[in-house]
């Protein structure tokens, strides 16, 4: 019998089993995962940025856990001797049109407590040489970091705590009654006071195993990047950003200089006709029929078709990705840029085809769901898992 069961062995739910043991050390906990590894889906297919919070609503558990999870992050980087780099971003402006929206995405880094400037061209081309911009918000607090490598450090811990790691163990069936929860696996029957989804992709279905009736469905949007060739690596110092479209909610195709020294450049952002989809060939009949069925889907199509249709575009021509590289770097040519990995984003979505736009989490009886928790939440993971245990206490399971 555990007291707590947490479903999903990314950065999340490692965070939460952690902060556990850290405020109860005596409690016993499981971490269940249906892959042979940890951090193996949205946590390893990350583009390991530290975020800083700028781009969120203030007031936001975004904008909130993205700030302090920055330092979080680093703080356990340090403590553990895990490679990362708190290297800074700029944020481009590229035209005129862009600066009011330069400014106003400067004003909101200042509402949510950053330390951020403004800065002008000659600056810019100090920081970045090869970019062109007019102005940009220099965000010195962003970094970079292996956050596979953070997760093995975490899972570590947990077992050093006495937590236990089902890997290859995917729950099946979720019994919530009054005194516990019984989750079946494909290998045994688990019996715990309290259950965590943090399944990402598949924490609408897990809540929905539990009893729970949710008014949002995950919906996968793949992000697809390329890589610069080592010979132009150099042109990108540190992580470089446009400003966003503010009419499309992803951030745009920008430079991230990762840990090992590559330089991944992209993403775009296509549905998924697969939750676990990380090629354009990826096809689940389950998964495609679910989101292809969803009203909430097609509202969210017709109202972003035009920029959803420049994505699809962008995803299978080239050229046309290039084109908005070369907005941010106009000296990378069609060659300079090979295939990269790609990444799928667990995003939920709302019957009125309203993307939810915060950290959202659901308590159930005897259960408590992540149920969105896209990107900045490796970031924000242990802030998160702090959010979750302390919403914990009020269940009194614990003291």
């Amino acid at each position: 019998m555990y007291d707590y069961i947490i479903i999903g062995g990314g950065i999340v739910g490692l965070s939460v089993a952690m902060t556990l043991y850290k405020k109860y050390p005596r409690v016993k906990v499981a971490v269940v995962e249906k892959e042979a590894e940890l951090a193996f889906h949205q946590t390893g297919h990350n583009s390991g940025v530290i975020h800083s919070g700028i781009y969120y609503k203030p007031g936001s558990l975004k904008a909130r856990l993205a700030k302090e999870g920055n330092q979080s992050i680093i703080s356990f980087c340090r403590q553990y001797g895990i490679q990362y780099e708190q290297c800074g971003k700029v944020i481009v402006a590229t035209s005129e049109n862009e600066l009011p929206l330069l400014e106003n995405l400067f004003q909101r880094g200042l509402q949510n407590g950053l330390e951020v400037s403004k800065i002008d061209q000659e600056r810019l081309l100090e920081l970045e040489p090869s970019v062109n911009g007019l102005e940009a918000v220099h965000v010195p607090m962003a970094g970079i970091v292996n956050y596979k490598k953070v997760c093995e450090k975490m899972g570590m811990i947990i077992c050093g705590n006495g937590g236990e790691i089902f890997l290859n163990t995917e729950a099946k069936r979720i019994k919530e009654s009054e005194k516990e929860v019984i989750i079946e696996t494909t290998h045994q029957v688990l019996r715990g006071s309290m259950v965590i989804n943090c399944a990402g992709l598949f924490s609408d279905r897990m809540a929905k195993l539990t009893g729970y009736k949710l008014d949002l469905k995950i919906v996968p949007f793949r992000g697809e990047y390329y890589q610069l060739i080592p010979e132009k690596r150099h042109l990108v110092k540190n992580l470089i950003y446009p400003v966003p479209n503010p009419n499309f909610p992803f951030l745009g195709v920008h430079f991230t200089r990762m840990i090992d020294g590559t330089v991944d450049v992209g993403p775009n952002a296509v549905l998924s006709l697969k939750r676990e989809g990380y090629k354009k060939t990826s096809f689940n009949f389950h998964d495609a029929a679910e989101v292809l069925s969803y009203s909430g889907f097609w509202k969210l199509a017709k109202l972003y078709r035009k920029e959803g249709m420049e994505e699809i575009i962008r995803s299978f021509h080239k050229k046309k990705f290039l084109e908005e590289v070369q907005k941010l770097m106009p000296s990378i040519t069609e060659g300079d840029l090979i295939p990269g990995p790609s990444g799928v984003r667990a995003q939920a979505l709302r019957f009125d085809g309203s993307l939810i736009d915060d950290f959202y989490i659901v308590n159930g009886k005897r259960s408590i769901h992540i149920c969105n928790a896209p990107s900045p939440a490796a970031t924000a993971s242990m802030e998160i898992g702090k959010e979750v245990v302390e919403m914990l206490s009020s269940y009194s399971l614990v003291t």
